[in-house]
């Protein structure tokens, strides 16, 4: 883990490159050559910023897949005060409510905002400035983040788990759509269904997706949707409904969960405060709340537009 004073060692070296920062706290965008030091101040709170750090990692500061564009603002000496992702998904790492404002600010120009995710507070400030714009929620959702950590219980291993190949992608991709459908009322299947595919597609090449499958059927399901040094991310966990209260999602998130804390400290998720029967399910399979976070999901102009 990058330590404080290895940041405000970087921080400085970019200060030198960057002598003048006339506009304090006025977002700018990233390149490649802030890579470590945004990575250094996200690595300071990892759990929180696990999504951000995983897209750089994986793909670079500047990268068409993270459909948006990474932002700092920095103080009147050229510290970091806050890294924000503004696009199809907005998540913010803000350090004053300044900084937040500001993102919040330069996000209401975006016209294809789908999603702004972050922990309950944050959100409803940065909600508190974004809506001035006039934008409208379509949906919004109180989620729990949930943490796994050393130890786990021993349970019975299922032999079949397994990273799935491009051959699974019948299997997943329609579960995948369902389960996006059901949280945020939107199909990706149907809405963008090429680029639908290619991300599942992606995350099976990456060895992000674990499956297990019986009789051409699919069991079990989890992806991989952040991975750093410090935190993994899970999504996407399903068992097949006919197959639940058997113990099958229980013994494979457990195996799972076991293999991935071989190289990571924690392992983290999402469940809907509502959904009580998933908390049961985690907090059997060792998950303790961790905090709160909300998810609003946003109108699009023409909706706004059109009153629907």
């Amino acid at each position: 883990m990058l330590h404080s004073a290895m940041l405000e060692a970087i921080q400085a070296n970019t200060l030198r490159r960057n002598p003048l920062f006339t506009d304090p706290l006025k977002p700018q965008p990233l390149s490649v050559e802030h890579e470590m030091e945004v990575l250094a101040f996200l690595a300071e709170r990892p759990v929180h910023t696990v999504i951000m750090a995983s897209f750089i990692r994986d793909n670079g500061v500047v990268s068409r897949l993270h459909r948006g564009t990474f932002y700092a603002c920095r103080d009147c000496e050229g510290r970091l005060e806050g890294v924000a992702l503004i696009g199809h998904h907005t998540l913010t790492e803000a350090r004053s409510a300044a900084a937040l404002q500001a993102f919040a600010r330069l996000a209401q120009d975006y016209p294809l905002a789908h999603m702004i995710m972050g922990e309950q507070e944050k959100v409803s400030q940065f909600w508190r400035h974004y809506a001035e714009g006039g934008q409208q929620p379509r949906l919004a959702c109180r989620e729990l983040l949930l943490e796994q950590r050393w130890p786990i219980p021993v349970r019975e291993t299922v032999p079949g788990l397994r990273l799935a190949t491009l051959e699974d992608l019948p299997h997943v991709m329609p579960v995948q759509a369902h389960m996006a459908f059901m949280e945020s009322g939107v199909n990706p299947a149907e809405t963008d269904p090429e680029g639908f595919r290619q991300r599942c597609a992606r995350r099976i090449e990456q060895g992000r997706t674990w499956v297990w499958l019986e009789d051409g059927q699919l069991i079990f399901k989890a992806d991989i949707m952040a991975d750093t040094p410090q935190v993994i991310y899970l999504e996407g966990v399903y068992v097949k409904p006919e197959e639940r209260g058997q113990g099958y999602g229980l013994r494979c998130l457990s195996q799972l969960s076991r293999k991935l804390l071989e190289r990571a400290g924690c392992i983290c998720l999402f469940v809907n405060e509502r959904d009580l029967r998933s908390q049961a399910f985690y907090n059997r399979a060792g998950y303790k709340l961790s905090s709160y976070y909300d998810t609003i999901f946003l109108r699009k102009n023409h909706e706004i537009g059109n009153g629907h």
